[in-house]
């Protein structure tokens, strides 16, 4: 019953949200030391996909530049997915894209034709059913889907497990000593629970305080 009551909490707004965390006495720390958050929204989901993996395992600027240039592939700087599909490998990789990002950037330029990457047609999906439509496509997992949903499509009660920041910020923040993931995960789980449905916003401040420790 309890879990019950946290799904029909008055949180619609930001501020709102706000209110209800601060009933976790860790997280009212957290929001007061970090102060106001900014969320942004772009419901083009095709095209967030494609920049995510471009932007895998480089840095910020690195992905910054590889992402311009990509788009300067394209003469309106709109990858759209039957150009992209009939453009060579080569010329991908002169951009600055390996092989292996172009064959994961086909897919989802696939994916988009054949099925469909309309968040439009998608946005009344549950997060975990919208979540499972997308690893469908070879080179895009649970971890980059999760990311998509909570900074680009701003859905507000993700908590993605697998993320070594909110690992490592629940760990420092409340104490928790388990080293095995299956009970970590559990443990994080358990007092994730009170933030329903605002756990996205909670993992922000977590990540948030964990850039600026200690508290």
């Amino acid at each position: 019953m309890l879990a019950c009551f946290y799904y029909f909490y008055p949180v619609k707004t930001k501020a709102a949200r706000i209110q209800h965390l601060k009933k976790d006495k860790k997280l009212r720390e957290v929001i007061k030391r970090v102060g106001p958050l900014k969320s942004r929204r772009d419901p083009d989901l095709y095209q967030s996909l494609l920049r995510s993996i471009v932007g895998q395992q480089l840095s910020v600027k690195a992905a910054n530049t590889i992402w311009g240039r990509f788009l300067d592939l394209f003469k309106d700087g709109y990858a759209d997915p039957k150009l992209l599909l009939k453009m060579k490998d080569d010329k991908l990789r002169a951009a600055g894209l390996s092989y292996q990002k172009a064959g994961y950037l086909k897919n989802i330029a696939r994916f988009s034709i054949e099925k469909t990457l309309d968040y439009n047609k998608l946005k009344k999906m549950s997060d975990e059913d919208l979540i499972e439509y997308l690893v469908e496509i070879k080179g895009v997992g649970r971890w980059t889907v999760e990311m998509i949903l909570m900074f680009t499509l701003d859905r507000h009660d993700i908590l993605p497990l697998d993320d070594l920041g909110i690992q490592n910020g629940m760990r420092h923040l409340y104490k928790i000593e388990h080293q095995n993931k299956k009970e970590l995960f559990r443990e994080m789980q358990r007092i994730a629970e009170a933030w329903r449905p605002c756990r996205t916003l909670a993992c922000l401040y977590i990540w948030r305080h964990k850039d600026n420790k200690p508290l």
